[in-house]
């Protein structure tokens, strides 16, 4: 019990830096003002690390390598201290493919909750700086869909039909890691 207890912790305080991590390179990717709540949130929640990697990892492109190396980091020290309390040392080599399949789980789950945010604050606050930011954030994920799923009703389904999707993806990565990790250890 005491076990699931850390990790339950473990998986919300690394989750959330890997994922403020990630939601920074991804804001930076999409040319989105950190000048609004959530930019601020994000600096809060990555500068300490972030900002001092910068000085050893350059970018490449428009890929901010500190914050994925940050993210990625986050993952990691999850995955080792959760193999240390386990006490399977064995698994501290898996670590570093656990925190990769951590940060596309996080990337993904992210995804979904700032779809889910932005379509209850067009219902309840449509015109607010944190819903501007977050329909530019999920507007590269819906405008496929939105080709594809027409509005019916003045309903735009799109953004459910992207949570069914990215669930389905977290299902397949699930299973894809199971995969990858009985094959590694075999």
């Amino acid at each position: 019990m005491l076990l699931d207890i850390v990790s339950l912790l473990l998986d919300v305080v690394c989750g959330l830096f890997s994922g403020a991590c990630l939601l920074r390179l991804y804001m930076q990717m999409q040319r989105i003002p950190f000048a609004n709540p959530i930019g601020q949130l994000v600096f809060v929640l990555t500068d300490w690390l972030v900002i001092p990697l910068r000085k050893i990892l350059p970018s490449a492109g428009r890929w901010d390598l500190s914050c994925l190396i940050g993210a990625f980091l986050g993952q990691l020290v999850q995955h080792l201290i959760l193999a240390l309390l386990m006490g399977f040392l064995s698994l501290i080599v898996f670590a570093p493919l656990e925190a990769v399949f951590g940060m596309v789980r996080v990337a993904l789950s992210g995804m979904m909750m700032m779809l889910l945010v932005s379509v209850v604050l067009s219902w309840v606050q449509a015109d607010s700086s944190i819903g501007s930011a977050l329909n530019r954030l999920c507007e590269p994920v819906l405008r496929p869909i939105r080709r594809v799923v027409p509005i019916m009703g003045g309903f735009d389904f799109s953004p459910l039909v992207a949570m069914v999707i990215l669930q389905v993806l977290l299902i397949v990565l699930k299973h894809l890691r199971t995969t990858v990790l009985s094959i590694a250890i075999a």
